[in-house]
C-alpha cells in the first residue's frame, strides 16, 4: 500500500477546500456565536479530511470503509450547520452556495468511492 495515498486523492484536497471555506465563514460569524457554532463547524468539517486520511492508512476495504461512513456523518453534520447559519442570517449567501456545492461533491465522490469498495 502506497504510504500517504489519500494526499493524491481528490476527495481529500477538496474536503481541505472545504475546511479553508469553513474556517473563513467562522470567522465572520458574530462574536457571541464563534465558539459554539464555530468550533463545531470547524470540527465537523475537519472530520471529514482526517477519517479520509485516516482510512486510507487501514489494511483492508471493510476498515477504510467505515472510516469513509464516519466521513461522511462528519460532511453531513458541517451541512446542517450550514443550513442553521443561513436560516439565522449569518453566513452570505454566495459562501453557503459555495459550501453547499462542495459538500455535494465531496458526497458524490465519498459514495463513489465507496462504491469501489469490497463489502
Amino acid at each position: 500500500m502506497e504510504k500517504f495515498r489519500f494526499r493524491k486523492w481528490k476527495v481529500y484536497n477538496d474536503s481541505q477546500e472545504l475546511f479553508s471555506l469553513v474556517l473563513k465563514i467562522v470567522k465572520d460569524l458574530p462574536k457571541e456565536f464563534r465558539f459554539e457554532i464555530g468550533s463545531q463547524m470547524i470540527r465537523a468539517a475537519l472530520s471529514v479530511a482526517l477519517n479520509i486520511a485516516e482510512g486510507s492508512g487501514k489494511t483492508t476495504d471493510k476498515e477504510l470503509n467505515r472510516f469513509l461512513n464516519i466521513s461522511l456523518r462528519s460532511l453531513y453534520e458541517t451541512m446542517a450547520a450550514m443550513d442553521a447559519l443561513k436560516l439565522n442570517g449569518m453566513v452570505q449567501e454566495d459562501r453557503y452556495d459555495e459550501a453547499m456545492k462542495r459538500i455535494d461533491g465531496i458526497s458524490n465522490q465519498l459514495g463513489g468511492l465507496k462504491k469501489t469498495l469490497v463489502k
